[in-house]
């Protein structure tokens, strides 16, 4: 299953590095903001050559990841981290309008009320984290 996130470059954290047992390391952790209705940032790394592959794009400029999600165990605590394994400017991304509401006229009908129902699945629950 291939994942990917396009978005906008917000921030980009300072390089890391150090040594491991494997030998010198280095990783760089950077935001995009999806390109969404509502838009969420989201925090990225970068390991290894990757971290010269982000060097090339600015802030404001719209990438394309290609990412792994991973999950590792430490003193019963879980730390999750957001891989980009592919990162590249995103073809065409620059050219999609943003969605515009259209004026509301007087004479329209009115909107009917948001139901009571309970929300069924994630995907319906996730706008409504406070983050």
């Amino acid at each position: 299953m291939a994942l990917e996130l396009t978005g906008k470059l917000v921030k980009v954290l300072p390089e890391q590095s150090g040594q491991g047992k494997n030998g010198t390391w280095t990783k760089q952790q950077f935001v995009i903001e999806t390109i969404d209705q509502f838009p969420k940032q989201v925090c990225l790394m970068a390991w290894g050559d990757k971290t010269g592959d982000l060097a090339q794009f600015a802030p404001g400029d719209t990438l394309r990841c290609a990412i792994s999600v991973e999950s590792r165990e430490y003193n019963d605590r879980w730390y999750t981290d957001v891989r980009a394994w592919r990162i590249e400017p995103a073809d065409g991304a620059e050219a999609m309008p943003a969605p515009t509401a259209a004026p509301r006229r007087s004479d329209a009908a009115p909107r009917p009320a948001a139901s009571s129902q309970p929300l069924t699945s994630f995907e319906e629950d996730d706008n409504a984290l406070p983050f």
